[in-house]
């Protein structure tokens, strides 16, 4: 018995096409042209990205309810916020470490640690 006894199929240009034609109106699903046919679904998946027939591929459909479009529409408000609050905080202590740094020089400090340790900023 040899390694690969397996049978491979070739098919038309024709059955191909026909297969396809026969799924865009609808009246078959991959699996049972796959079962009249004896041609598996990958194998039909495979002929529809070799044909670009991009319209018989599956599509997925989102179905929202109003709560949950509300829902979502809310949490990017709310996310929209924090982005802004995390923004002005980084931008206030930027500004609070620029001016404790011009600070620490007018003053003859070494450096901001040693202003902070003296003014008991915790650092």
């Amino acid at each position: 018995m040899y390694k690969n006894d397996g049978v491979t199929k070739r098919y038309s240009e024709g059955f191909k096409l026909k297969i396809l034609a026969e799924l865009s109106t609808g009246k078959y699903s991959k699996r049972e042209l796959g079962k009249i046919y004896g041609v598996n679904r990958n194998t039909i998946n495979v002929w529809i990205k070799k044909y670009d027939r991009k319209d018989l591929m599956n599509t997925r459909i989102l179905v929202e309810t109003n709560d949950e479009i509300g829902r979502i529409k809310a949490l990017k408000k709310e996310i929209e916020q924090l982005r802004k609050l995390l923004i002005k905080k980084d931008l206030d202590k930027l500004v609070t470490d620029s001016y404790l740094e011009v600070a620490s020089e007018n003053l003859g400090y070494k450096n901001v640690d040693e202003l902070k340790k003296n003014l008991g900023i915790k650092p």
